[in-house]
């Protein structure tokens, strides 16, 4: 075959590949500067296996199976049982993996960010995520503010902070105890509220009923409710914030009602994390997140689809 003839598939791909260079580039300054804002708060950058004996065995997540273990959906036990060994303060940029994700926001291998820091909550987080993307904005453009699909959106203090009860309240046509009875929660939050958040500054909305609490720790005013975030942009969830659940009873008991869950529902029953259950007993009191790097570069470069912020997609592999 030769160059440039009509049966080459190179021109194609190098025309497709060639117009996501300038957003490649905002992605390695954006990577670049999370490193320093976290090294210079005295964090640890860390590494964990991708490779997995146990995921935490979530309804919603479908870990992906390789060699008999699992590739990590998510650092977050790993992580978390450093913190149980002594380290005050990580962070680490990972690829992660959920089998059937696809889609504009979605993919099945996808770049998280995890931080996690001992002897503060889900608060802590909240003006840990103002200040890092207040200061990945002002080194990428000089501004507080980001331009986003016709939105212009403020990113000055304090930013939104929205109970999930009360977001139902103004936006949705259920209370979050009617939609979790007639079991359509997330179809609600999609589609009812989620596009409302974040249009003119960021939303935190906070304080997820406790039936949702994953591995977060409950209201110690308010049992009905959990210590969990999640930060939106322009309708896009970014980020999913806990104070962190540190009773291995609790959260064992949690675990084993969701592998129920997994089973009435016909899927696949994941071991238990056993080492991770185990050192929850000497986990100090801590807070972590999960941020979406893909997504946090889409807002920068103003892209509509996660395709157009990564090297590849997995149908181009």
């Amino acid at each position: 075959m030769s160059p440039g003839s009509k049966s080459d598939p190179w021109p194609s791909e190098g025309t497709r590949l060639a117009g996501r260079i300038q957003n490649l580039r905002v992605r390695a300054q954006v990577v670049q500067w999370i490193r320093t804002f976290f090294i210079d708060q005295d964090y640890l950058e860390i590494e964990t296996p991708q490779l997995i004996s146990a995921p935490a065995p979530e309804i919603h997540i479908e870990a992906v199976e390789a060699d008999g273990r699992f590739l990590h959906p998510s650092p977050e036990l790993c992580m978390k049982r450093l913190l149980a060994a002594g380290l005050p303060r990580i962070f680490q940029i990972s690829r992660c993996f959920r089998k059937g994700e696809r889609g504009d926001l979605h993919l099945p291998e996808f770049t998280l960010l995890e931080w996690y820091r001992t002897g503060g909550d889900y608060r802590v987080l909240m003006d840990d995520c103002e200040a890092l993307i207040r200061f990945l904005a002002q080194r990428l453009s000089g501004k507080a503010h980001l331009s986003y699909l016709g939105r212009d959106i403020d990113l000055s203090p304090p930013w939104e902070r929205l109970s999930v009860r009360a977001a139902f309240d103004r936006y949705a046509r259920l209370s979050p105890d009617q939609a979790l009875e007639k079991g359509c929660f997330d179809q609600v939050l999609v589609e009812e509220i989620e596009p409302r958040l974040g249009n003119l500054r960021p939303t935190f909305l906070y304080e997820y009923p406790a039936p949702l609490a994953a591995l977060a720790r409950l209201n110690p005013d308010d049992p009905t409710l959990s210590e969990r975030f999640e930060l939106y942009i322009a309708g896009m969830e970014l980020a999913n914030g806990f104070s962190e659940l540190n009773d291995p009873r609790e959260q064992r008991a949690r675990f084993e009602a969701e592998r129920g869950q997994r089973a009435a529902a016909g899927k696949k029953a994941y071991p238990l994390p056993e080492r991770f259950l185990q050192s929850l007993e000497n986990m100090p009191e801590a807070a972590g997140i999960a941020l979406g790097v893909d997504r946090l570069v889409m807002v920068f470069c103003g892209a509509s689809r996660i395709d157009q912020v990564v090297s590849f997609t997995p149908e181009e592999t």
